[in-house]
């Protein structure tokens, strides 16, 4: 039942990691953009691509931290045994 229950727990926790580390850096990215877009078209697609990576990996590396303790928690809460 053990391993069971630490399978369930990192399972939980690995998937919320990857979801909010996704759901993060698409954020990140439409937040950072929005500072390009007071540009004309050229200077618009530079400043995207310039703005782009930094954003992605600011959020995502955010977002897979806080998914997967989160994730952690609520997988230990779902698994929680009462010992009586």
């Amino acid at each position: 039942m053990v391993k069971n229950r630490i399978l369930i727990c990192t399972l939980v926790a690995l998937s919320s990691g990857f979801f909010g580390g996704y759901i993060s850096g698409q954020l990140t990215l439409m937040l950072h953009s929005q500072k390009c877009q007071n540009q004309n078209w050229a200077f618009k697609q530079i400043c995207n691509t310039w703005v782009t990576p930094g954003a992605i990996w600011q959020g995502s590396t955010t977002g897979l931290w806080v998914g997967s303790i989160l994730g952690a928690f609520v997988g230990g809460l779902a698994t929680n045994q009462n010992r009586t």
